[in-house]
């Protein structure tokens, strides 16, 4: 995955209201668009059914594992309500300050991305596999040990705010479409070994914690991959006409101006000025009163 380089270095002033935009404009979106529980509930349903004839069920055993395991059910809990909130933001402000040139295209890239999700949450609304009917054999890890975070039963919400969430927005991840944002700016621009083992260490437990706790299907993490992928590509294109729009209603640049000497004036060696002298030595000539030579 290449990104282009821009000479221009980024201002805090400029990019810190473009983020909140655009993080508020996905946050209203996705309360927006919520979706009837009917319509999502039978594309849940429908995506499980896809899974199971093509033998991807992996949500089940991992579901169960984590509700049988509190020391993995916890923790899956934890990292699911809060690492996307923390890792996503401090990846954009190391950018920001140590690869301004690259952060740029990367920025466009998530940002991108994200509204393509969007659009997924507005046209396939989702219900979760913990909010499937109970006959489908999910639990909702993020209830069950709700007393020992600040969620409660609806998803990574603190306890009261549900309401504030969309909670059929499951398809696609951005979760894992997030995580794997991240892990490809640690892999291509950390240059340490450990850098490169969180790059890929990331993304992978977020897509089986988002499995585990019964926030997303498989197919679901599939689709943020793909929603990467998507944003990548469209990306560039955004990039050159955002570009082209800059220079179209750019200031034109001051003229430059004239030189103080005219073109035909010259200076001899040593001369900043024309007509300075800087040799302190006096003629002969001038000291006998004597006119001097013409030249």
């Amino acid at each position: 995955m290449q990104l282009p380089h821009h000479a221009t270095r980024p201002r805090w002033w400029t990019e810190l209201p473009l983020i909140a935009i655009m993080y508020a404009a996905y946050s209203l979106g996705r309360l927006i668009v919520r979706g009837d529980e009917a319509r999502a509930t039978e594309h849940g349903l429908s995506i499980l059914r896809l899974e199971k004839s093509l033998h991807l069920n992996a949500e089940h055993p991992l579901n169960r594992l984590f509700t049988h395991t509190p020391a993995l059910g916890i923790p899956a809990d934890f990292i699911y309500a809060s690492l996307h909130y923390l890792i996503t933001p401090a990846v954009l402000i190391w950018l920001f300050r140590r690869r301004p040139t690259q952060y740029r295209a990367a920025r466009t890239w998530l940002m991108t991305s994200t509204l393509l999700g969007l659009i997924g949450f507005t046209f396939l609304p989702t219900c979760p596999p913990r909010l499937l009917p109970a006959v489908q054999g999910f639990t909702d890890t993020m209830a069950q040990y709700g007393t020992y975070g600040w969620w409660g039963g609806e998803a990574s919400a603190p306890r009261g705010m549900g309401g504030m969430t969309n909670q059929f927005a499951a398809m696609p991840s951005l979760h894992v479409g997030w995580a794997l944002w991240s892990g490809v700016m640690l892999w291509r621009f950390g240059g340490s070994r450990i850098t490169k083992i969180a790059a890929v260490a990331y993304p992978l437990t977020i897509t089986f914690v988002v499995m585990g706790t019964a926030n997303h299907y498989l197919l679901d993490a599939v689709a943020g991959v793909a929603v990467m992928g998507i944003g990548l590509l469209l990306s560039k294109p955004l990039l050159r006409l955002a570009d082209r729009v800059r220079a179209r209603f750019a200031p034109a640049p001051s003229a430059t101006r004239a030189p103080i000497v005219s073109p035909g004036c010259q200076t001899s060696p040593g001369e900043p000025i024309p007509g300075q002298r800087t040799s302190s030595r006096i003629p002969a000539e001038a000291v006998d009163g004597a006119p001097s030579k013409a030249r």
